[in-house]
């Protein structure tokens, strides 16, 4: 099965590509640009949300929800987002159809043309802006610590499963805050939230930072990102987070009494991770064999398959297994027998391979005899027997060393693709390579610019976390003036 998986040294692009589809994670819909996400890819894509809905509410956050559809006039209020995602808009202006007089379906109604076009929803700062109008009074009212769970759409002609496509399912977090102070922490605290969420659970080594002011989200002050390295050296930005100040306060004239009775505009955050995280999660972790997954975020962190020569054996292997699964379970370890007889054990092995089912436990007639089984983890494809007796902690022990495995590896390779350079020539010879750089920037939106355009580079972040040497100012590669600290620069998906 895994041959039909294209060798990742070959064409990354097509293994990718290859890897959704077999895997059986999402396919490419009837409508252009969307996706179809499949139970498997779907059961990944709920273990991610019950995991980061929990951080939330852990950290004082409720879940609401709030129309698909803007009105356009929202938009225009906030210049700046409105500029930064008006080409990517879908707009209704019709609200119904009629038959074809010339009888050849179904067409748009003329006379149903909308008042004011509305606009599906590419994030909702404005909708949710509009209506904290009505929630927001007095500083008593503060802070709003909300998030909503949705699906947004932004008008992509490039499209490519879970990574970039017309729509997306996605959180998006809108907080309102009486001090810029609060909104700034507020910031702070969910990108770091992202950020464990993304090391621990999804196993991914990810680099914490401010994006340059090009880069920021369109009507924000300031942005921090998580950043994360894909195997192809190029980097992939898995999650975001804005102080937005008070400029759509502003917009909206979210106005609060204070503490001192005094009438203020309220500052603001909002953050997200969507289903792209899918997609930093197989370009990570996962090999020409097919998925490598977390057990973290696994949906069968275990799966046990039997092989028998007749139906006494195999009655006997069931009575077996069915305690040792009974026991996993105890231990909140998610397990799957798989002794159907529609497949053979071959199939099932290189199915759940292509899956990336973290371990496999094998039981033929002489495991039964012996009261042992055939241990294979997934990272590392590596076979051991083990005793029957004590195997349920075995693989509890060796589900976390897993988890940690695959990170270590993750790190490791980021950390050797990750270099340092000081002149202009080197960075465009290294960037061909792929990985990530680390040089000086003088701070302007030109020479940013000028790097994107001759080297197709961009300033992924300015690291919180940095060696000594790099938060030290020096020169500028491009233009030899003045710079504060290196930056991180590289492609990007």
């Amino acid at each position: 099965m895994a041959k039909e998986v294209t060798n990742r040294e070959e064409n990354y692009s097509q293994w990718y590509n290859n890897l959704v589809v077999k895997a059986d994670l999402a396919e490419n819909s009837a409508v252009r640009g969307c996706m179809v996400i499949k139970p498997y890819g779907y059961a990944i894509w709920e273990k991610m949300q019950d995991k980061l809905d929990s951080m939330f509410k852990e950290t004082g956050h409720q879940n609401a929800y709030f129309p698909l559809f803007i009105p356009k006039s929202f938009l225009s209020r906030e210049a700046e987002h409105v500029e930064g995602f008006a080409k990517e808009c879908a707009v209704v202006t019709h609200h119904r159809l009629m038959n074809d007089p010339n009888g050849s379906g179904v067409v748009v109604d003329p006379a149903a043309k909308l008042e004011e076009e509305l606009i599906v929803r590419p994030t909702s700062e404005t909708i949710i802006w509009n209506t904290y109008k009505g929630w927001i009074k007095s500083w008593r009212d503060l802070p709003l610590l909300i998030n909503q769970w949705a699906n947004v759409v932004r008008w992509e002609m490039r499209t490519r499963l879970f990574l970039r496509t017309a729509e997306f399912l996605w959180q998006e977090g809108h907080t309102a805050h009486a001090t810029a102070q609060e909104a700034i922490e507020e910031t702070q605290r969910m990108v770091e939230v992202y950020a464990k969420f993304a090391r621990e659970t999804l196993a991914l080594p990810v680099v914490v930072g401010h994006k340059s002011e090009a880069e920021r989200f369109a009507g924000a002050v300031d942005t921090l990102c998580i950043e994360a390295m894909m195997q192809d050296g190029k980097a992939l930005q898995a999650g975001t987070s804005h102080f937005l100040g008070q400029n759509f306060a502003k917009a909206f004239n979210v106005q609060f009494v204070d503490k001192n009775n005094k009438l203020d505009y309220v500052w603001a955050t909002s953050w997200g991770v969507s289903t792209r995280l899918m997609g930093a999660l197989i370009m990570t972790h996962s090999d020409d064999n097919g998925l490598v997954l977390p057990p973290n975020l696994a949906p069968i962190q275990v799966v046990i398959v039997p092989i028998y020569k007749n139906q006494d054996q195999l009655a006997a292997i069931n009575e077996k297994v069915d305690g040792i699964v009974a026991k996993l379970k105890a231990m909140g370890i998610s397990v799957k027998y798989d002794n159907a007889d529609n497949k053979r054990p071959g199939f099932k092995f290189a199915e759940y391979e292509l899956k990336g089912v973290p371990v496999r436990l094998v039981m033929g007639g002489r495991d039964l005899e012996n009261n042992t089984m055939e241990v294979m983890r997934r990272d590392t494809l590596e076979k051991q027997t083990v005793s029957c007796d004590g195997i349920e902690e075995y693989v509890q022990a060796l589900l976390k060393e897993i988890q940690q495995n695959i990170y270590q590896k993750a790190l490791d390779y980021r950390l050797e693709h990750t270099v340092k350079v000081d002149t202009y020539e080197e960075f465009k010879e290294k960037i061909e390579e792929g990985g990530f750089i680390l040089a000086h920037w003088d701070g302007t939106p030109e020479t940013e610019e000028r790097i994107k355009e001759e080297t197709k580079a961009t300033i992924r972040c300015l690291p919180l976390e940095a060696d000594e040497e790099s938060l030290q100012p020096g020169v500028d590669m491009v233009t030899g003036k003045p710079s504060a600290r290196r930056v991180l620069f590289a492609r990007a998906y």
